[in-house]
């Protein structure tokens, strides 16, 4: 049972218009956004904070940056991030290939170097303590430049946050992200866990 229990879609008309966004990563409005709305002023920044992390302005594909959210919220064990990001990522175009292993990223032929590379700066920015360090620097500089860093950065920064909401509040999963995560991370033992 969550937390907090998520408004109507329609609680706050501003909230709302933004969250059509959703409708494209997502194909819905998350619960976690509905709930935010108890406080209109969250669940707007929230979203515009959401927008400009995931907008492209560089070589960071947007399946990339959904792979890397879900590499954040599995280091973190967020079940309802997990779900989230790998249903984004399967509708941004990741390879079918990369999502069956996304697990195994670090060895899998599906992922290129610079992909290693933004997902090994995911996990260790998503620990605790944080294990950033100069390898992954020196990975990340091999194939991205700072713009492009600074956007991954982004991405796991506001997979930190939702990470945390979520995991806390107990969001309730939708039907479809449970189908997603059960399609593509079922296999490795994935769940709705507290998010019914």
């Amino acid at each position: 049972m969550p937390l907090v229990t998520p408004l109507s879609p329609h609680h706050d008309l501003e909230t709302k218009s933004l969250a059509e966004f959703f409708n494209e990563t997502l194909g819905f409005c998350p619960n976690s956004v509905l709930t935010m709305q108890h406080r209109p002023a969250i669940s707007i920044a929230f979203i515009n904070l959401n927008k400009a992390v995931m907008t492209n302005e560089g070589r960071v594909t947007s399946a990339l940056k959904r792979m890397m959210a879900w590499v954040s919220s599995n280091a973190s064990g967020c079940r309802y991030c997990q779900a989230h990001a790998v249903r984004a990522a399967e509708r941004y175009g990741a390879e079918q290939e990369q999502l069956d292993n996304i697990w195994n990223y670090k060895t899998h032929p599906a992922f290129s170097a610079a992909e290693r590379a933004a997902l090994d700066f995911s996990l260790a920015a998503s620990q605790i303590p944080n294990t950033v360090n100069e390898t992954i620097k020196n990975e990340l500089y091999k194939y991205w430049n700072e713009g492009e860093i600074v956007e991954m950065m982004g991405v796991i920064s506001l997979f930190g946050f939702l990470n945390r909401w979520n995991d806390s509040m107990g969001t309730t999963l939708e039907d479809e992200a449970v189908e997603t995560g059960t399609k593509f991370l079922g296999k490795h033992g994935w769940d709705k866990g507290k998010h019914i």
